[in-house]
């Protein structure tokens, strides 16, 4: 469907490996904030930098999967709209030219809105729009924005667009050439705050990205970019920025602070790496966190080698929250040193949007939501993910014969068309439904919420059940004779939802009294016992084919067929071409939990 209207903004000027800008002379109003006398007449300036991460295409407080208000059970409200309500009044309350707005990534990727001008209508079309998270970024006035791994779903043509369409630069100090082994992107970001009466103040912004990036989008990335670790990049840019004159280093990192991976042991990286380039990389004020989808008001890191404390926070993803670092520095001998840093966290929740943001937008939105709303077909009965993870739910069966479905008629006319096919699907959502009835885009895009795509593995008997049992760890082990709280049974060891896995087209029990490693009981391929050396055609989504959640076997498997096409959108033809959504037609009973051989349910 294409746009009634287009909006073109000003092209980016971000070019070579930094970029620097300059701020505008203070203002009158605020010049005491900014050169205040403390103790013995020294000179002091006081400045903020706000930031957001993980904003994943949320521009409104809109459920677009619900098409209705976004709303939670903690009444959480989302959007960049909120967010600059709340930016606009931290601009109001300390000057905007004593404020700087970051962002820590994933930014492109995460709604129907950005699926649409990703795809439908591309941004990277001659002519095309202007993508929807530039001209709401753009009107707020964001400084920079350090890429995330989401920025790259979508191929590195629509990422460079987006970046083109942007009026400040998408930072990446570890996104390097392939070849060159140069930056791909600006590394970092120069702003001077001009200060009445003494010397500007110099602060940098240094941009990170996540080494997972090379596993993740792999299909994208491999052969034209690398992604070293944060701490070894950090470790080489920070001095360099130092010795440009930066009195402050804020690091924009995308990446969380716990110190984890979900990829096991492909890369020598750690995936969550903020507070450990904190602990380890001196130089560093403060570190705006992003990529684990968490909010941390202020985090206290104390740097191993100077004892020096390093400010983190990250801010709630979705635009649900704002973070905000309050510097307060004092001109010494000269220089500015940074006296103290406060973080804190702002909740969208508790302003309204913007009405700028929304009369901008507002053709964009209306556009989806026609889209999203689109019948493709109606369905038998309802289905749901209520109980998804814990009992064989049809509804996560419509994705796995979808998927076979797709894979068999791609290898029909190959070497591997008598072998049996398989496939993995995650249950994603805790609340995704069906209805009963007319089937739109919408219902099917709230069952599959990533744009991920199809690859087909072949594997062995062996490996798919070394798989199974791997992702039979999701379970807390639960004694034959204990009560059964489904609340508390999964997500053992913190395992989200997306990396439990059903495999299709065999027969298995999941025994949960047993410990991690041994609890696959009576798998079964056609009625028999699985033979280790069979061969199957497994279809999994790229994510994981790629490594995501550190699965064994299936990231060195043998690649026998991909696409770029997304899951979600096969789903939807799937249910078009049938025109009816009937369990008799996809719906299966492969596997089941069991304690001691009773079945839970």
């Amino acid at each position: 469907m294409p746009l009634n209207r287009r909006k073109f903004l000003k092209k980016s000027a971000v070019t070579g490996a930094g970029v620097a800008l300059a701020g505008a002379a203070a203002a009158p109003a605020a010049e005491a904030a900014e050169a205040r006398k403390g103790p013995k007449s020294a000179k002091r300036y006081s400045f903020t930098v706000m930031g957001t991460t993980d904003l994943h295409g949320h521009v409104f407080n809109w459920d677009y999967f619900k098409d209705a208000e976004y709303t939670d059970a903690k009444g959480n409200a989302q959007g960049l709209a909120r967010i600059s309500t709340l930016v606009n009044q931290v601009r109001e309350e300390k000057g905007r030219c004593n404020t700087l707005l970051l962002d820590a990534g994933d930014t492109i990727q995460g709604t129907p809105l950005t699926y649409y001008y990703a795809k439908v209508d591309p941004i990277t079309a001659k002519g095309g729009p202007v993508h929807p998270m530039a001209q709401a970024m753009n009107a707020i006035g964001y400084d920079a924005v350090a890429l995330g791994n989401h920025e790259f779903n979508y191929g590195i043509e629509t990422l460079r667009k987006f970046e083109e369409q942007c009026d400040f630069p998408l930072l990446g100090a570890n996104a390097l050439d392939a070849k060159t082994l140069k930056p791909a992107f600006p590394p970092y970001f120069i702003k001077k705050f001009h200060v009445k009466g003494a010397p500007p103040v110099k602060v940098a912004v240094l941009g990170l990205t996540n080494p997972g990036i090379a596993i993740w989008d792999k299909a994208y990335v491999e052969g034209k970019l690398t992604f070293p670790g944060l701490e070894e990049q950090a470790a080489k840019w920070v001095p360099k920025l130092r010795s440009m004159g930066a009195d402050v280093v804020v690091v924009s990192a995308h990446s969380g602070s716990s110190g984890t991976s979900s990829y096991g042991d492909q890369l020598p990286y750690v995936e969550n790496s903020s507070a450990l380039v904190a602990q380890q990389v001196p130089g560093i004020d403060a570190i705006l966190v992003g990529h684990a989808h968490t909010e941390i008001a202020e985090l206290l890191v104390t740097n191993e080698k100077t004892g020096k404390t390093v400010v983190l926070s990250e801010p709630l993803c979705y635009a649900e929250r704002l973070s905000l670092f309050d510097f307060e520095l004092v001109l010494e001998k000269g220089r500015w040193t940074v006296e103290s840093v406060k973080a804190s966290v702002r909740d969208s929740k508790t302003v309204a949007d913007d009405p700028r943001i929304t009369k901008l937008l507002k053709d964009e939105h209306d556009i989806v939501v026609e889209y999203v709303n689109q019948v493709v077909g109606t369905a038998t009965e309802t289905l749901t993910t209520v109980d998804a993870r814990y009992k064989d739910a049809p509804i996560i069966d419509l994705i796995t014969k979808v998927q076979e479905d797709v894979v068999k008629a791609a290898l029909a006319s190959t070497e591997y068309a008598s072998l049996p096919v398989i496939a993995q699907a995650s249950p994603f959502s805790r609340t995704s439904q069906i209805p009963a009835g007319d089937v739109t885009i919408r219902d099917l895009s709230g069952l599959y919420v990533y744009d991920n795509t199809l690859v087909a593995k072949l594997m062995t008997g062996a490996q798919v059940k070394a798989y199974l049992e791997f992702s039979a760890e999701y379970f807390v082990q639960t004694a034959a004779d204990a009560t059964v709280d489904v609340e508390k049974l999964t997500n053992a060891g913190n395992r989200p939802d997306y990396n439990y896995d059903y495999v299709s087209g065999l027969a298995y029990e999941i025994d949960i009294a047993q410990a991690a490693g041994s609890r696959i009981k009576n798998l079964t391929y056609g009625g028999v016992a699985l033979d280790d050396a069979q061969q199957f055609v497994f279809a999994v989504n790229n994510y994981r084919a790629n490594g995501g959640g550190a699965f064994p076997h299936v990231a060195s498997a043998q690649e026998l067929w991909s696409e770029s096409t997304e899951i979600r959108t096969r789903i939807a033809e799937w249910v078009t071409a049938k025109g009816e959504l009937d369990p008799k037609d996809f719906a299966s009973v492969d596997w089941k939990l069991t304690r001691e051989g009773t079945p839970v349910f």
